[in-house]
């Protein structure tokens, strides 16, 4: 069976991941969550003129060194000043406050003395209007666009924008399923040929940062009544992701067991390293992807091809984690035919790669931030060449 190309098989993995319905939820618990409708603006801001400084609102033909205003009121912010402010008078006013009416400029206080209900212009009063005119920030009609994950300023906006619920996409609930006799939860005594489960948090914690809702089930034994049960225990997520029992030893029995409970299998294995026996296709219409077991190549697989999946569940763009390009701080050999996504440092604008590309390393993915792109048959790289990056 041919490998299917990194490329392509991101495509397919996006072609198999559908897009989430839209629910709404109060505006304080949309920060992080994606945007599926754009948001109108119904009012201005500021909806009046309004003082960007604490000060005094004058006339502009007053505005000369050492004039002498008299002071006839003050415009807090939330307040207003309900006269109108003619030659030789000033109001006091404070930031945000309403400008009022024959005002258009307000002296800053550092620039003003004060003798009783005199205001006395200093000699550089400075020529700044101070002021923040209608609809300077945002006016009515104004969107904020969609799809988008919503930012802490976009949280502040839509709030400015007087939207109290917001339309998001709804969260995809992904089931993981760990999957070996040789397993063990975290906290409990492995025996002397048991190792601890690991790949299964590192996977929750890859996706619930892009956005998904990640339920961790029980480790499924190798056998298929363990197998079978545990993808009963997925029914109702949204994707279900299986980690080990995807290659082709005689306790791998991710595919067929998938087969069997109907799975239409879209590929297996991809020409990527670390990551080869990667499994994709879809259950009862739900995708479902077998991940490999050793657990650089899962978290990997989830980079790569996961976390674009999600973003596609979300309703983002459907795309391939972006990339950037670094100068080379060490040499690399000629390269195989798969692609290679080496682990790597990224740092001061330069990119060095791990010493140890064993996928079963652990300790070297937590060092590193970043995958080195080697596409297949790359030639021998020099120390200062460019190489492509992607950041994590």
């Amino acid at each position: 069976m041919a490998l299917t190309p990194v490329s392509e098989a991101l495509e397919r993995v996006l072609n198999l991941s559908p897009v989430m319905e839209t629910e709404t939820v109060p505006l304080a618990e949309a920060a992080g969550r994606v945007l599926s409708k754009p948001m109108t603006a119904t009012r201005n801001q500021p909806p009046f003129r309004a003082s960007a400084m604490d000060g005094y609102a004058i006339n502009a033909a007053d505005l000369q060194p050492g004039a002498r205003l008299l002071l006839i009121g003050e415009s807090p912010a939330g307040g207003q000043f309900e006269g109108s402010v003619g030659a030789g008078e000033a109001v006091r006013i404070f930031t945000g406050g309403a400008v009022p009416e024959g005002a258009d400029r307000v002296v800053i206080q550092e620039n003003i003395s004060r003798e009783g209900d005199i205001v006395v212009l200093s000699s550089t009063p400075g020529d700044g209007m101070n002021l923040r005119p209608v609809g300077a920030d945002f006016k009515v009609g104004d969107t904020l666009n969609a799809p988008r994950r919503l930012s802490s300023a976009d949280i502040a906006l839509l709030a400015a924008m007087n939207i109290p619920q917001v339309p998001v996409a709804r969260k995809p609930v992904i089931a993981v399923i760990p999957t070996g006799d040789e397993l063990v939860m975290p906290g409990e005594n492995p025996g002397p040929t048991q190792i601890i489960c690991s790949n299964n948090f590192a996977i929750k914690a890859q996706l619930e940062a892009q956005g998904a809702i990640v339920r961790l089930l029980p480790i499924a034994r190798d056998n298929r009544p363990a197998l079978r049960a545990a993808f009963k225990l997925a029914e109702g997520a949204d994707m279900v992701v299986t980690i080990g029992g995807a290659s082709v030893g005689d306790y791998d029995l991710i595919a067929p067991m998938a087969k069997e409970l109907g799975l239409a299998l879209d590929f297996y294995k991809i020409a990527m390293r670390p990551g080869k026996p990667l499994i994709a296709g879809h259950i009862s219409g739900v995708p479902m992807f077998g991940l490999p077991g050793n657990p650089v190549s899962s978290m990997v697989c989830t980079h790569v091809f996961l976390r674009p999946a999600v973003d596609k569940m979300l309703g983002l763009e459907a795309a391939a984690l972006p990339e950037q390009s670094f100068a080379l701080t060490a040499p690399l050999p000629k390269n195989g035919p798969r692609a290679h996504y080496m682990r790597a440092r990224v740092e001061g604008g330069q990119c060095t790669p791990a010493s140890r590309q064993d996928s079963a390393l652990i300790s070297v993915m937590a060092r590193s931030n970043a995958l080195l792109i080697r596409d297949p048959l790359a030639p021998e790289a020099k120390i200062g060449d460019m190489v492509r990056c992607i950041l994590f």
